[in-house]
């Protein structure tokens, strides 16, 4: 039976209810007495509480589906709404289900071609960082040198100072051609390129280590990027905004199969802070791989960044073989 018919036959069965009262024996006297007003009062009563019982049962299902379409998300997937109710509601239940899954496709696929043209474009912004403005800076540190040897000692600490602050820029240069293009992954492997990254945020207020546990097995070159770029930005975050003192990034394989990352600080947490540009392209690039992410608060306090890669994404051989 549809749900028009249902709700028609229901508002039917009431109303005829309460023409039978109508045509029955009681009658209603004119002035109406108190003891007839309140028989009456009561009988509306108890019509209106059964009509709201029977279509709060009736629409139930439909109250169920609302609740699912305003809590989906495209960046959490897997959630879909419980299959219940009769007839069209059912199918309307399903037509949503399915609906979820392939804009969650459609989210993943657009994702994937956006976060790979952002790689392509991180790439050559990289090797023009690195072939033109270091080259040219690399350039001027030797012009400035030549300079300083043959200048006069009056102007001569001035040309040191300068050839100081080019170095300083031409390391800052490089540092933000590695963030780009993080060479030591393509040519060392995640392993040696996870070392470098928390060697990098190091500093005199921030202890960032790296932890990795042998054999894990070898990854693709996709699988592997999307690990480091979430690792990077998990310590971004960490170093930014978390006030924390220490960070460690775990590389280890997960119970259930494939591999697990989990970047962990001691800073301030989370909290009730909405996400970010940050966490919600973590999110996009885990939606790349199918791998699940989790960010919460850690054991002890701060923030816990989990990506489980799932065994089907990840190859049995063991890493150091496959390199």
């Amino acid at each position: 039976m549809t749900l028009y018919w249902r709700i028609f036959l229901l508002n039917a069965a009431v109303f005829l209810a309460a023409v039978l009262l109508l045509l029955g024996p009681v009658t209603v006297s004119t002035p109406v007495l108190l003891g007839e007003a309140l028989v009456l009062l009561a009988g509306l009563v108890v019509i209106l509480i059964a009509n709201a019982v029977l279509l709060r049962i009736g629409l139930a299902p439909l109250a169920r589906l609302t609740r699912a379409m305003a809590t989906a998300d495209l960046l959490r997937p897997g959630s879909r709404a419980t299959v219940t109710g009769p007839g069209e509601i059912a199918e309307l239940t399903k037509t949503f289900n399915a609906m979820l899954a392939r804009l969650e496709s459609e989210r993943a696929t657009s994702s994937g071609r956006a976060l790979s043209a952002q790689e392509a474009e991180r790439h050559r912004l990289a090797q023009e960082l690195h072939d033109e403005v270091g080259q040219t800076l690399t350039a001027v540190l030797l012009q400035l040198k030549h300079a300083a040897d043959r200048a006069p000692q009056a102007v001569r600490a001035d040309l040191r100072q300068a050839q100081e602050t080019t170095r300083d820029g031409l390391e800052e240069i490089r540092r933000i051609a590695r963030r780009l293009r993080p060479g030591v992954l393509e040519e060392l492997g995640l392993h040696s390129a996870l070392r470098a990254l928390t060697t990098e945020f190091t500093t005199s207020r921030l202890s960032a280590t790296t932890h990795i546990t042998p054999g894990l097995p070898s990854l693709d070159p996709a699988t592997e990027l999307v690990l480091y770029r979430i690792a990077q930005e998990g310590l971004t975050n960490t170093a930014r905004h978390a006030h924390a003192t220490r960070v460690e990034v775990h590389l280890r394989p997960h119970p259930e199969g494939g591999v697990s990352l989990l970047v962990r600080d001691n800073g301030q947490g989370i909290g009730t802070a909405l996400e970010g540009a940050g966490i919600s392209g973590m999110r996009e690039r885990a939606l790349l791989i199918a791998a699940a992410l989790t960010i919460g608060p850690g054991p002890q306090g701060g923030t816990d960044i989990g990506l489980h890669v799932t065994g089907s994404t990840a190859d049995p051989r063991p890493q150091e073989n496959a390199r």
